[in-house]
């Protein structure tokens, strides 16, 4: 086969994890027994959907002493006020001292004080009080419960009542090596990385079976640091979940795909290994094969595309190398290239 530049589209695969856009933790505030569960693990839910009752009489008690204790403050604001309308006249009449008013008027502003405090003791209670029932805070899906009706919980509980993960789209944590770093943002377009992220192609996400999710994605940040231990940068990939198949926690692949538009390709099984070199055989003058090392720069999958070794115009033996040797004289029969990449 004559070699000639082709255009190829090289997959570069990474591990990924996946999250959820959200993935909020329901954690009590405050201590009580679970008194009712209204959702099951893996449901689905929206948000304000009611979750939990947590039994805690506590908080009812709080709220009627609270309404007793406003009350009590009404009564001593009014019983000051009618001291001051009392004491106001006679001393205009100059019949008491002044002092007798003052007196009348700081304790009118203490016990409006002593309300206002009453007031936000009730708020709190009512707030506290309001605890005792959890709802959801976005649309999600819920996690795993690990408290059953009748569990004590507090609000320094190790684990959540549950995890609601907003998973309508998915982010897909990945890492790539300083130099895959260099490379794949030396070739985007943009002067800034926000602009180049906004060029790189989209991205496929490979599901734990093999098969691929519908909705291609975007890889929409890189982290500023290189971790010191690993030389790795994290990037991040967004992809729309329709229908919640990918749930958060999952295992996946991120596949990056390039174009190469003036590659070497040839077929893998025209190829040999030798001490973990890689070869191929190239047809010379006279029809002699002799040897040629390789230098890899992807792997298709069927094809290597090759960095050194090999140029455009020169000819390899595609089929039957077992039975080559160097310098071996052949006749070879040419195939159209074409056909060979059709058929590798």
């Amino acid at each position: 086969m004559k070699l000639a530049p082709r255009k190829a589209e090289i997959n570069a695969d990474y591990p990924a994890s996946i999250l959820g856009i959200q993935n909020i933790e329901i954690r009590p505030k405050i201590d009580g027994y679970v008194e009712n569960i209204y959702i099951d693990e893996g449901a689905s839910v929206k948000r304000g959907q009611l979750l939990f009752r947590i039994n805690a009489p506590q908080y009812e008690q709080n709220v009627t002493t609270a309404q007793a204790n406003i009350k009590i403050a009404v009564a001593d604001v009014n019983a000051a006020q009618m001291q001051v309308d009392k004491v106001r006249p006679i001393v205009e009449k100059d019949i008491v001292s002044p002092y007798e008013l003052k007196a009348a008027q700081y304790t009118l502003e203490s016990k409006q004080a002593a309300l206002a405090q009453a007031k936000a003791a009730l708020n709190n209670a009512k707030i506290n009080l309001s605890y005792t029932t959890i709802y959801s805070p976005a649309d999600g899906v819920i996690g795993v419960l690990p408290y059953k009706i009748g569990s004590l919980i507090t609000s320094t509980t190790i684990n959540p009542l549950t995890t609601v993960s907003n998973i309508e789209s998915i982010y897909a944590y990945f890492s790539v090596n300083e130099k895959q770093n260099l490379d794949f943002f030396l070739a985007a377009k943009g002067n800034t990385m926000q602009e180049k992220l906004k060029t790189l192609p989209p991205v496929i996400l490979v599901l734990a079976n093999g098969s691929q999710l519908a909705a291609k994605g975007r890889i929409e940040t890189a982290s500023g640091l290189i971790n010191a231990q690993t030389g790795a940068i994290n990037l991040r990939a967004t992809f729309k979940n329709p229908g919640g198949l990918v749930r958060s926690g999952s295992s996946a692949i991120v596949r990056i795909p390039t174009t190469i538009d003036t590659a070497i390709l040839i077929p893998q099984k025209s190829t040999y290994q030798i001490q973990g070199k890689i070869f191929v055989y190239v047809v010379g003058a006279s029809n002699k094969v002799k040897s040629q090392e390789l230098v890899i720069s992807a792997n298709t999958g069927q094809f290597y595309v090759i960095s050194r070794g090999l140029k455009a115009g020169q000819q390899i033996v595609v089929d039957g190398i077992a039975s080559l040797r160097e310098d071996l004289q052949i006749k070879p029969k040419v195939l159209n290239a074409d056909s060979v990449y059709r058929n590798p």
